[in-house]
């Protein structure tokens, strides 16, 4: 199947509600113009630089979300290009992004990263801190934390992520508790094997790569 038939077939199992993020990282600019012209209209970039050039000829004709690590000296770039930044996993990250949304007058959409595996090596807030820094970002005024994602530890099957979708939905559902459902709306996880269990545990952004364009040369 090509990108276009792969781009349908997912949106049509996808359920009501349920947002498509085509993980573009590596993938050309036509194969990201093919997924488009299916219908996705949500892109996530794990670098920004990548981005900054894909972005040149693409521009807003789709939203634009961060979903890999942010460095401290990527923030100005990645505020002005991207909608949503959705690996926010320090108050130190948030205020610069704080700070350079306001230079530009732009609120800055963010998600927090929730760490849902308490893998050291990975980034992430880990869960019993993400209510701590919701706290601490909240009165930010150029950032908007909108909900949280995960990506969960590698596993040998699927289900063996539920788990960790399941904490994390957890907490997505105390902070919307917490701050309303007007705010707190979006959370993203799942991939192209684990999409399937994310939705069934609330999820609403998946974030789909190979199982978009094939795997990667």
């Amino acid at each position: 199947m090509g990108i276009r038939e792969n781009v349908r077939r997912i949106i049509n199992e996808l359920p009501h509600g349920v947002r498509l993020l085509a993980a573009t990282k590596g993938r050309s600019v036509d194969e990201i113009l093919q997924a488009i012209d299916a219908g996705v209209d949500l892109i996530g970039e794990n670098y920004v630089q990548e981005a900054i050039t894909k972005y040149s000829e693409i521009g807003n004709r789709v939203e634009w979300h961060f979903i890999g690590h942010l460095q401290r000296n990527k923030v100005k770039k990645a505020v002005e290009i991207f909608n949503m930044i959705e690996t926010v996993d320090s108050f130190k990250i948030a205020m610069e992004i704080d700070k350079r949304a306001k230079i530009i007058g732009k609120i800055m959409f963010i998600l927090i990263e929730v760490n849902s595996g308490r893998e050291k090596q990975k980034a992430g807030v880990m869960p019993e801190d993400v209510l701590k820094l919701a706290e601490d970002i909240y009165p930010l005024e150029h950032v908007r934390l909108m909900g949280v994602m995960t990506m969960g530890p590698v596993v040998s099957t699927p289900e063996e992520i539920r788990p960790y979708f399941k904490l994390t939905r957890e907490i997505f559902d105390e902070l919307r508790y917490i701050y309303g459902d007007e705010q707190i709306k979006y959370l993203s996880m799942g991939m192209t094997d684990t999409w399937k269990i994310a939705v069934e545990e609330g999820a609403n952004i998946v974030r789909i790569g190979t199982g978009i364009f094939g795997p990667r040369k």
